[in-house]
């Protein structure tokens, strides 16, 4: 069996879009993954289904995986003739017992690469507005770690160098020792009015800073329950945070959102709402199961490559994935469509039909099932066979329309849309115990779908704002009794942002004006 290979990789300090593209290059190439406790999860969805996923992680203060355990497994998967992605926080060779792992592959004779990651002693104080460096305020800056190796009989830092010879001390893993750190600085003489900050879940919107001084940093950093992952930093620096903070600044900053699509569907609207400072979460409310059987899709994608449909009319991109899955597999494609129009429900619907080539002859100004007939019906459709690939529990609105306008209508249940069989129950306890600020839909069946999740419990929801991306969606979470409805003006996760971005900048002035009479 030939030999495999690992590569050392950094994750960066949390934040997903950090990590390098190396990086993500090797982790999409991986056939197995071993990664830590602060690696984000989304890093973890950029390898492929099936490469094997293993946890090494451990909580500050208690076992975890040993490190002998670790080596022996990336030493393992290699000798498996695997590509190995070890995965760590931040940069593998700072504090990241990188060249431990590094020196045991060697010693195996296993081929390995180090691919740098961000280090958090430089970004997480970036993301505080805090630069470790500044003309004229500080030139030089040292990084430390507040977890020594407790094998030593005592510590190795020269504190008194520190104290007196850096500007700007950067303490990584060092919250539950700041009393330690800071009475090391001050009784080798550094000020004890010099700044200081603790910053914990630094580069993520979770995120939060204390500000103070060296002689209170610690008591202040556990009166505002500073926890690990954390980073804290000494020196005159920090007083620039005032004018440079940026991170805390951003439209939706501190909100919990929950996103609701499907996996493969969660990832664009996440990227567009993590820009605008939110923390989101996601819960699928949708498992999509194939409807129609393998021969009548081979009928009508048959049908519609020989020019029998007038019109194709897509209500959803759910539907557009699931048809042209169909037509991939029959050895088809887009040039199937080659005699027919199509029509779609709205823009999103449209922009997913456009990925697989095909343009949308005709996008209703209103985006509802009724609005679409009606458009058509603009059209000649006495006699004109129409197909309508779409959900199988998909309203009879549109179908009854183009009937009455002399259609004849082939309504094939393309799918359905169930309720996920194993929801993530920690997401659901904090819908219920309203933790989670904004819920995001997409469709009026995730809306059901989520209240089927709840049972009765909904009184958590209720508290949340609803984004919904369109008006159906919004009149089905109204009749859910979810009354704080926010509807996105352009049908799509674009428009969702929007909507949700000027909402709370609305409800922010109308705080402001409050507390100004």
């Amino acid at each position: 069996m030939a030999l495999g290979k690992v590569w050392l990789v950094g994750a960066g300090p949390g934040d997903p879009g950090l990590l390098t593209l190396k990086g993500a290059r090797v982790l999409e190439a991986a056939n197995a993954v071993v990664y830590d406790r602060l690696v984000n999860d989304a890093l973890l969805n950029l390898a492929s289904p099936s490469c094997e996923r293993i946890y090494a992680g451990k909580l500050a203060g208690e076992h975890g995986t040993g490190q002998s355990q670790i080596n022996e497994t990336l030493i393992r998967l290699a000798r498996e003739g695997k590509m190995v992605v070890r995965l760590k926080g931040g940069d593998p060779f700072v504090f990241g017992r990188g060249g431990e792992e590094g020196t045991a592959l060697a010693g195996a004779r296993i081929p390995f690469e180090v691919v740098p990651g961000i280090s958090s002693a430089i970004a997480v104080p970036a993301y505080a507005g805090i630069p470790v460096t500044h003309r004229g305020v500080g030139s030089s800056f040292a990084v430390l770690t507040g977890h020594e190796d407790s094998t030593k009989a005592e510590t190795s830092i020269q504190w008194d160098k520190l104290a007196s010879g850096v500007d700007t001390l950067v303490c990584l893993m060092g919250v539950q020792a700041l009393d330690r750190i800071c009475g090391h600085l001050l009784g080798a003489g550094r000020s004890p009015s010099s700044p200081a900050a603790g910053i914990s879940w630094g580069s993520l919107p979770r995120r939060h800073v204390v500000v103070g001084e060296l002689v209170n940093i610690a008591a202040r950093a556990r009166d505002a329950t500073i926890e690990p992952p954390a980073v804290a930093v000494f020196g005159e620096v920090v007083r620039l945070r005032e004018s440079l903070g940026w991170f805390e600044r951003r439209s939706l900053f501190g909100l919990r959102i929950l996103v609701t699509r499907t996996r493969d569907q969660a990832s664009a609207l996440r990227e567009l709402l993590e820009e605008e400072g939110a923390e989101v979460l996601e819960l699928p409310t949708l498992e999509i199961v194939d409807g129609a059987s393998p021969q009548v899709l081979s009928r009508v994608i048959g049908a519609l490559a020989d020019g029998e449909y007038s019109w194709v009319v897509f209500t959803s991109t759910n539907g557009v994935r699931r048809f042209f899955r169909a037509v991939y597999e029959l050895g088809r494609d887009a040039r199937a469509f080659h005699d027919s129009k199509v029509a779609v429900v709205g823009p999103a619907t449209a922009e997913s039909l456009a990925e697989f080539g095909v343009r949308a002859d005709l996008v209703p100004e209103d985006y509802r099932g009724t609005s679409l007939a009606d458009a058509l019906g603009s059209h000649e459709l006495t006699r004109r066979r129409v197909l309508v690939p779409r959900a199988e529990a998909a309203g009879p609105e549109l179908v009854q329309g183009l009937r009455a306008r002399g259609a004849e209508v082939e309504d094939v249940p393309l799918y359905s849309s169930e309720v996920p069989r194993n929801p993530d129950p920690r997401i659901l306890g904090d819908i219920r115990s309203g933790r989670i600020d904004v819920v995001t839909f997409a469709s009026s069946s995730a809306v059901r779908n989520l209240a089927k999740m709840l049972g009765d419990d909904l009184g958590g929801l209720r508290q949340a704002v609803i984004g919904c991306i369109g008006p159906s969606t919004a009149e089905t979470s109204q009749r859910c009794g979810l009354v704080r409805a926010v509807v996105a003006a352009h049908h799509n996760n674009p428009g969702v942002v929007s909507a949700l971005r000027e909402y709370f900048q609305l409800a922010s002035l109308d705080r402001a004006g409050g507390d100004s009479h």
